[in-house]
């Protein structure tokens, strides 16, 4: 039954690429290794050249854009040196910290009722959520260059690029952290303590912050942001993202500390950085 619903969720996943057909467009007017073709832009009419959805991305420009990005994000206390951004700041970092208090009280719950939670943990399995991420801007790239759509091209260039920038932000964190992964504390064992406890590996053996949150919120964001026009996809891209979210801690991947704090940097680093307007 699992292998069902899997199958069929990302089977909903490719359409959902698919499906963001050309609706209310006008012409482009921007580059990115494609014939003109204003009957097939999806861009939407309405939108101003500061938005987010204006954005556009070439394969050319990634690498450049990519180290820009990254340049930003690092050098971000400078930006509240200045006083900027602290109030977006301190509510992140407020509700990471009281999360992270609550953590040792909230994972034996999902510890005691993991055979519980068996057939939604099959279903959200590690290496499925990744294929259902990645899925997306898969298949907006392959229809989009099928239709000749260079916007749709640069949708899914940029979610690659928002995509990467969160996964560096999260494994320069976790290789910090390494926080000991719930399902690394024994039935009944101690879940205090677990931060400088978990293994070398950034890539394994670190749980904070969640490397799929980040992921899945910076592709969401990015398709929501440039598929406003299409009142259905925000619901359904933050709804996906916060099923896989929420899988990594029925799953004992994670703690609750871990998803909420993955989730804001994939939404914040893709949303105030990624979609800034250049």
């Amino acid at each position: 039954m699992s292998r069902i619903i899997t199958q069929s969720f990302l089977t909903i996943v490719f359409c959902i690429g698919v499906s963001l057909a050309p609706t209310n467009v006008s012409a482009q007017t921007t580059g990115g290794g494609l014939p003109d073709n204003p009957s097939q832009s999806t861009r939407p009419e309405k939108d101003s050249s500061t938005s987010p959805a204006a954005r556009e991305v070439t394969w050319k420009s990634l690498p450049k854009d990519f180290l820009r990005d990254q340049k930003d994000i690092w050098t971000f206390p400078v930006q509240l040196g200045k006083g900027h951004h602290w109030l977006p700041t301190l509510s992140i970092t407020g509700v990471t910290a009281g999360l992270i208090v609550a953590d040792p009280h909230v994972m034996p719950y999902f510890q005691d009722h993991a055979k519980n939670l068996d057939r939604l943990n099959d279903t959200f399995d590690p290496s499925i959520t990744t294929a259902e991420i990645i899925t997306i801007p898969t298949s907006l790239l392959i229809t989009g260059y099928a239709r000749q759509d260079r916007y749709q091209v640069s949708t899914a260039i940029l979610a690659g690029e928002a995509y990467g920038d969160a996964a560096v932000v999260d494994l320069a964190v976790k290789a910090i952290s390494r926080r000991k992964r719930p399902s690394d504390v024994p039935p009944g064992g101690d879940f205090h303590n677990t931060f400088f406890n978990g293994g070398k590996s950034p890539f394994k053996g670190s749980s904070f912050p969640s490397g799929h949150a980040a992921g899945a919120f910076s592709v969401a964001t990015v398709i929501a942001s440039r598929y406003h026009n299409h009142r259905w996809v925000p619901w359904v891209m933050y709804g996906m993202a916060t099923a896989i979210s929420f899988s990594r801690v029925t799953t004992s991947a994670h703690f609750p500390s871990d998803v909420f704090l993955g989730a804001a940097l994939g939404y914040t680093i893709t949303r105030f950085e990624v979609l800034k307007p250049r």
